[in-house]
């Protein structure tokens, strides 16, 4: 069976309203106020906690390797507290995902975050159960970009891996598509949209209603 296996913050969903709020609790903690600003600086909480401490104790001139470190743990805590207050998915995106499903394609998750805060927030949205398959950055001893990570989502999913899709939305999706030998699709729509067809994708995705005829175009049918 053939598999599209998804990217979670930036592709399936809009995570860095949530993931904004936990880094300003740790900088209020720190005595530095709201350091990040939501919408502005969504590129940056997309890329994950450790770097939105480090861009913004940049941004305050108070950049300390020790600090961050002492505050990554801080953060994934405040995060968890309130993982789904802004948090939405793409338009579409579901209804994209039944799709592929009805046609016969197994779905998954290979995502950077934790993997227990995945499946805390897949849960809570409502919508874990649509996915066979959900790794991630701790499921195994490597991450994305590393290819292990998406071909075990693949094989999890009931799919080979050598025959699955990958739906990202950054560089580290683009370089794991290519390391495993399959094709990615890039997501126009995330904070970083504009920078994705420089990446070379096999395809980009303006709208999650496209996706199946292109799923289908680049790997062929399901089975």
């Amino acid at each position: 069976m053939r598999t599209v296996i998804f990217d979670l913050d930036g592709t399936l969903a809009d995570t860095s309203g949530d993931l904004l709020a936990a880094a300003n609790h740790c900088f209020r903690q720190m005595g530095h106020g709201d350091v990040l600003v939501h919408g502005q600086d969504a590129a940056v909480a997309l890329r994950g906690g450790r770097m939105m401490l480090t861009h913004g104790l940049k941004r305050v001139g108070a950049y300390d390797e020790e600090t961050v470190n002492a505050y990554y743990p801080v953060l994934l805590d405040a995060y968890a507290q309130a993982i789904d207050t802004h948090t939405t998915f793409y338009p579409g995106a579901l209804q994209a995902v039944e799709a592929l499903k009805a046609a016969g394609y197994g779905v998954g998750i290979c995502t950077n975050k934790p993997e227990t805060l995945a499946e805390l927030l897949m849960t809570r949205l409502g919508a874990r159960a649509l996915f066979g398959s959900l790794v991630g950055a701790d499921t195994l001893p490597v991450r994305k970009p590393d290819p292990a990570p998406l071909r075990e989502a693949a094989r999890r999913a009931g799919g080979h891996p050598d025959h699955c899709i990958l739906v990202g939305d950054s560089d580290t999706d683009r370089n794991t598509a290519r390391a495993a030998g399959v094709p990615s699709i890039l997501v126009t729509f995330g904070p970083s949209g504009d920078d994705m067809a420089a990446l070379q994708p096999e395809a980009l995705l303006h709208h999650f209603d496209d996706l199946p005829a292109i799923v289908a175009e680049l790997v062929g049918a399901a089975a």
